[in-house]
């Protein structure tokens, strides 16, 4: 089984690692999307390129490779395979070793994984984030609310396993999140839609 594990978790981290918004982006002939915005490679930043189209088949993408991931582990490796494969795939999006280990922050990994494991949880996710987001108008604070809801509606349901998957998740998420977290403390944070 051990065999199995680490097979999984490389399947995991190179699956992660793919970054599409950077793929999608380069293919579209937009500027490398490193150097608008935040920086980062995910579907947020896509979207300061006007690009909405480019910016929702990065979430798309982005979350299908940790669904992806845990899917395929976990029919040849059973639910702990699975699992294993997932937060391999998050740090692969994370920490992709073709980017220099400077990666997204997570938020379409976390729906794409819960997804795969536990399709509710991905929903709990969506529904939070969505409310948070047309609540406040933040993404940043969107992801931060519906990641730390996410393992605690996982423990009441009595999945024990998964909320403490979920909880490690997040905290990797908040942590990926501490410069807007920073910025949200400030009052400085960007708005969604804001230029």
């Amino acid at each position: 089984m051990i065999g199995l594990y680490l097979l999984s978790a490389v399947l995991g981290y190179l699956l992660g690692s793919i970054p599409f918004g950077l793929l999608l982006t380069r293919a579209a002939g937009t500027q490398d999307l490193r150097t608008i915005g935040s920086g980062n490679i995910g579907a947020t930043n896509v979207l300061r390129t006007g690009r909405k189209g480019l910016a929702a088949a990065t979430l798309l993408g982005d979350a299908l490779k940790g669904t992806a991931a845990v899917i395929i582990a976990g029919a040849f490796g059973g639910p702990y395979a699975a699992m294993i494969a997932g937060v391999a795939a998050f740090l692969g999006h994370l920490f992709p070793v073709w980017l220099k280990f400077k990666g997204g922050k997570g938020v379409a990994v976390y729906i794409g994984i819960m997804l795969g494991l536990f399709w509710p949880a991905a929903l709990v996710f969506c529904v939070a984030w969505l409310a948070t987001a047309f609540a406040s108008k933040y993404s940043s604070l969107a992801a931060l609310t519906a990641s730390a809801i996410t393992p605690v509606v996982l423990w009441i349901l009595a999945l024990h396993n998964l909320a403490m998957l979920a909880g490690v998740l997040t905290l990797l998420l908040w942590f990926m999140h501490r410069e807007n977290i920073k910025r949200l403390q400030a009052g400085t944070e960007g708005k969604i839609g804001a230029t």
